[in-house]
């Protein structure tokens, strides 16, 4: 096996040229871990934000003038390439997908995780781009609708950032609930949010908050997934004892949670997702069923991740940006 390993570190907080290809060692799986050979892994929204210290609180948290974890890359798709003694669940060969949550380090050729992680065998339905789409989004998506509220039949939601790597599963899970959704994108991406399943849409372009829904038929959720809304802006949607979900959250929102929590009927939800080997799972047989699909915006070689970051700047992303290594 190779000893040396090209990886994408991050060498200061900035734009996509603090971006740079390195040459460093292979890790080696401890008794209880994995190594994968990553095949492929994608380039969110949480890993620009990341890299531009955006907001700026996030430096308290990942080192203050640069970025202590170096090597970014939260979801990949690959095989396993040598496990440690205690490992029973997977063996060298087993094509995986996984999500490396807080740790980061996927945006390289090997990565090592537990094998209680957030690692499961790869659906054959999927090829390495689409399975390396599903971890960060699906996971986000599930941590919020199915396991920090509950969402019901007939109930109706509001998904801001609907053709985005949370919203478009967001849309298939709310849907897969019976839910009633209605998606806020462009309209460049109004055929997507309908083939993913929205009842609704709306064009946030050419409409503001104010004019989002009839207040005759207010929505029992708002689930902001690209931090655009805040609860302020968008309670008068909501009905008397409705869920503000924000999924990009600073310090503003927390705020509003606690007064929430304290005072209001109306709540607001946030928090860290942090994936599991029981939602990958969950999320797998989503998958296996035909329930849920990856949506996959643009593919580029590991080498252009540059490119990648930029494009994920632009934020006019659908569904997920990739890079195949």
């Amino acid at each position: 096996m190779v000893a040396t390993m090209k990886a994408a570190v991050c060498t200061r907080y900035g734009d996509a040229t603090a971006i740079q290809m390195v040459q460093t060692a292979v890790p080696v799986p401890k008794a209880n871990e994995v190594l994968i050979r990553v095949k492929a892994t994608s380039v969110s929204s949480g890993d620009a934000r990341l890299r531009r210290a955006d907001p700026a609180i996030i430096r308290l948290f990942f080192g203050l003038f640069k970025p202590r974890q170096a090597v970014f890359g939260a979801e990949l798709a690959g095989v396993v390439e040598a496990v440690g003694e205690n490992v029973t669940t997977f063996a060298p060969g087993d094509e995986v997908m996984a999500g490396a949550g807080m740790r980061l380090g996927a945006h390289a050729e090997f990565i090592t995780l537990p094998e209680s992680g957030a690692v499961v065998h790869k659906p054959k339905v999927l090829s390495f781009e689409q399975a390396a789409a599903v971890p960060f989004g699906a996971t986000a998506s599930w941590f919020f609708l199915k396991e920090k509220v509950s969402l019901k039949a007939g109930q109706r939601i509001l998904i801001n950032g609907a053709s985005g790597a949370l919203g478009s599963y967001a849309i298939q899970l709310a849907k897969s609930c019976g839910a009633h959704v209605t998606a806020v994108c462009s309209d460049r991406n109004l055929g997507l949010v309908e083939e993913l399943g929205a009842d609704a849409w709306i064009d946030y372009t050419k409409a503001s908050p104010t004019s989002w829904c009839d207040s005759a038929s207010p929505f029992h959720f708002i689930y902001d997934t690209v931090g655009t809304l805040s609860f302020s802006q968008s309670r008068h949607l909501l009905v008397e004892d409705g869920t503000f979900i924000s999924a990009s959250a600073g310090l503003k929102t927390a705020l509003q949670m606690f007064w929430s929590r304290c005072w209001g009927r109306q709540k607001v939800i946030m928090g860290v997702v942090e994936e599991t080997q029981a939602q990958m799972l969950a999320l797998e047989a989503l998958i296996r069923a035909g329930t849920l699909k990856p949506v996959v915006d643009r593919v580029y070689p590991f080498e252009q991740i540059q490119k990648a970051h930029q494009y994920v700047d632009s934020q006019r992303k659908k569904g997920a940006v990739i890079l195949t290594l």
